[in-house]
């Protein structure tokens, strides 16, 4: 893919094109967005702010303009502006100038749990939302043999998590259109930079104690304290799975198997997602135990 970022830098026109037609194409292909989000990220991350506010807000036009001529409505580049792109752009301000990749990665997260307190300040009631969506979306795809009340309890149940679960998927969303930024500009101007970055990812243990508290919030007080501190859990799970992530990695390709065993750590994430509670464990362990110095070898990851 290096030939996208390579085209991308060559001037503001082609990272306007890259930009708002992979937006555009995001609307069949969902994936598409966060290589979409990368274009701006890249151009922030190389060139700074401005240049990316000016490719942002150009490429914003530009895709709202699409989809006013191919769709007939320009919504969907307001929704990319908020959602995607304008956090993309300032989490890479923030790695640009701090030059630390868990800064941004904390960052990323707090807007996520920024989101969902505003969430529950504008409506307290987001379970009555969601209760009402899945009302919507759902019942016609219902098998027909599935038992109605079920249905209702389950999705009762999952309405009070699903602002963090939305929050979550957007955070990741942003994160890979960062990391795929940052990997572009490693591989065009400094090889192997990336790879440095993300295996030293690892929380300070005041934010792992914060994040113990929020869980403790969650499970002792009632209400709607307890949903909102449960849905902010669900985006510190998305934190920690991610450097419980850069950890394996990393102890892993210490290994002498390290060609195979890193490549099954990721194989297995994508094909049993249920892996991930394990991962973000060790990610909020290593908060304390800083799980690197273990690895078997102190030379340079193979992979």
């Amino acid at each position: 893919m290096d030939f996208i970022a390579a085209y991308i830098m060559r001037g503001r026109l082609q990272a306007m094109v890259v930009a708002s037609s992979l937006a555009l194409l995001s609307l069949i292909m969902p994936p598409v967005s966060v290589v979409s989000s990368a274009a701006v990220a890249l151009v922030t991350l190389r060139l700074g702010a401005m240049e990316g506010l000016y490719v942002l807000g150009c490429s914003s036009l530009a895709a709202g303009l699409l989809g006013l001529l191919l769709l007939g409505n320009y919504q969907f580049a307001l929704i990319y502006v908020l959602v995607l792109w304008l956090p993309v752009w300032l989490i890479s301000i923030v790695l640009r100038e701090g030059r630390h990749l868990s800064l941004a990665v904390e960052i990323a997260v707090l807007l996520g749990v920024i989101a969902v307190i505003g969430c529950y300040l504008y409506n307290p009631n987001m379970v009555a939302i969601w209760n009402a969506l899945f009302a919507q979306m759902l019942p016609a795809r219902l098998p027909l043999d599935t038992p109605v009340d079920d249905f209702k309890r389950a999705t009762d149940l999952l309405a009070h998590y699903m602002t963090g679960v939305a929050a979550a998927g957007t955070v990741f969303s942003l994160l890979f259109g960062l990391f795929l930024g940052r990997w572009w500009q490693a591989n065009l101007y400094n090889p192997g930079g990336f790879k440095t970055e993300y295996l030293s990812l690892r929380m300070q243990p005041r934010l792992a104690i914060g994040s113990m508290v929020v869980i403790a919030i969650a499970l002792v007080l009632p209400g709607t304290v307890s949903e909102i501190a449960w849905n902010a859990a669900i985006l510190l799970f998305v934190l920690y799975s991610v450097v419980g992530t850069s950890v394996l990695h990393t102890l892993f390709a210490a290994m002498k198997l390290a060609r195979f065993t890193v490549p099954m750590l990721y194989i297995t994430l994508f094909l049993i997602p249920h892996a991930l509670l394990l991962v973000a464990v060790v990610g909020l362990v290593d908060a304390w135990l800083d799980l690197r110095k273990y690895q078997s070898t102190h030379n340079t990851p193979k992979a």
